[in-house]
């Protein structure tokens, strides 16, 4: 598979590089800069593109079989840039004929009971909801699309760990053990990401991805 990765250069995009390229799939790293450091590999091309500019978008995908997106706002950004990339992303992909589209999101959009997101809870850090809202609204513009889209959201806590090709999902929900603790590493959040990206198990789901 030929995959267009925005946001490459970030901690998630850049395991999602390398766990789509230890398959054998060959990948388009897009960043703001162009430059996508610690990837070396022969299948691996890094490109300069602007994730909020649709016919920018629709150029990189041209010839690509799917798009794989790691975006997210710089610390410098209006958490709305969200919103903004997912139109132009969509559109671009339109424009350039592609469909398949895999989508990081967020796990503040994660349902916890019935009627309550993560985001709701009282427990959820005041400083984290600008982006989770976010997020939420992006997963908007995708349900809006033709696309055969999936969203992908990692547990409440995720950082760099070890890969050990083990997870479970929810569809829609929160992915917690036996405990109440929520807890993915981005190794193994690569994993899940690309696995749905090669078998669209769960086209036009929200996924919860967790232990």
């Amino acid at each position: 598979m030929d995959v267009l990765l925005l946001g490459a250069s970030g901690r998630i995009g850049h395991r999602i590089a390398a766990e789509l390229l230890d398959r054998g799939h060959s990948v388009t790293g897009v960043s703001r800069g162009g430059t996508v450091d610690g990837v070396d590999h022969p299948e691996f091309v890094a490109v300069a593109g602007d994730a909020t500019d649709p016919d920018a978008v629709a150029r990189l995908a041209a010839g690509h079989d799917a798009v794989a997106s790691a975006l997210g706002p710089s610390e410098d950004e209006d958490t709305a840039v969200l919103v903004e990339m997912a139109r132009a992303v969509t559109e671009g992909m339109a424009a350039a004929g592609v469909d398949r589209l895999v989508w990081t999101g967020g796990a503040g959009g994660l349902n916890v009971g019935p009627d309550t997101l993560l985001v709701d809870t009282d427990e959820f850090p005041d400083e984290w909801e600008p982006v989770a809202r976010a997020a939420i609204d992006a997963l908007g513009v995708l349900r809006e699309t033709d696309l055969a889209w999936t969203y992908v959201a990692p547990a409440a806590m995720i950082e760099p760990g070890d890969r050990t090709g083990e997870y479970r999902t929810a569809e829609g929900e929160l992915v917690a053990d036996d405990d109440g603790e929520s807890y993915v590493s981005m190794e193994d959040f690569a994993v899940a990401f690309v696995d749905e990206l090669e078998d669209a198990d769960a086209v036009h789901t929200r996924l919860g991805v967790g232990y």
